[in-house]
């Protein structure tokens, strides 16, 4: 399976190594396309595809909080915005489209992303790859609006970081 990654920085402050977003968004979407729970509950499932693509944008809280109110009717900055379009459209609304299926869009704001690397004491690399690895979580389909949903999700994304040497309880 291809996975095609696109990522635009509008942050002007750190200068994000977007081919190891790449690598790592890769990386961990192709642990959690390996795990048979993920697959049988993912939104992919049940659809015949040879690669997906999804998008980031990196920017800061100022642009996230107008996108968060705009699209979401929530008046605050948000750290991630996950735009899980494939997973959120009705069923007669998916779409295959020469082989490839178009998840949708992570949008970062690296300002709070920073600010909770430097509370956490952990480096922004981490921090980012935290970040990723909940969006991909996100783009699958699985969301966090029960208790039993929000530690399904985080147990994946720890699983997901861990296979990246990246010790999730330290984030």
């Amino acid at each position: 399976m291809n996975i095609n990654i696109e990522c635009t920085n509008e942050f002007d402050s750190w200068n994000v190594d977007i081919e190891k977003v790449k690598n790592t968004a890769s990386t961990l979407f192709e642990y959690l396309m390996s795990q048979k729970e993920i697959c049988d509950n993912c939104c992919l499932k049940n659809y015949a595809y040879q690669s997906v693509s999804f998008d980031f944008l990196f920017c800061d809280s100022g642009q996230t909080h107008s996108i968060n109110l705009e699209y979401r009717s929530k008046d605050y900055p948000a750290d991630i915005i996950t735009f899980a379009v494939f997973a959120d459209s009705e069923e007669d609304e998916k779409f295959v489209l020469d082989g490839n299926i178009n998840l949708g869009e992570i949008i970062i704001a690296l300002d709070k992303m920073i600010e909770g690397a430097l509370q956490k004491g952990i480096s922004k690399e981490d921090e980012l790859s935290f970040f990723i690895a909940h969006g991909i979580m996100h783009l699958l389909g699985f969301d966090h609006q029960t208790i039993t949903d929000y530690n399904f999700v985080i147990d994946w994304q720890k699983k997901a970081l861990e296979s990246i040497n990246i010790n999730y309880d330290k984030i």
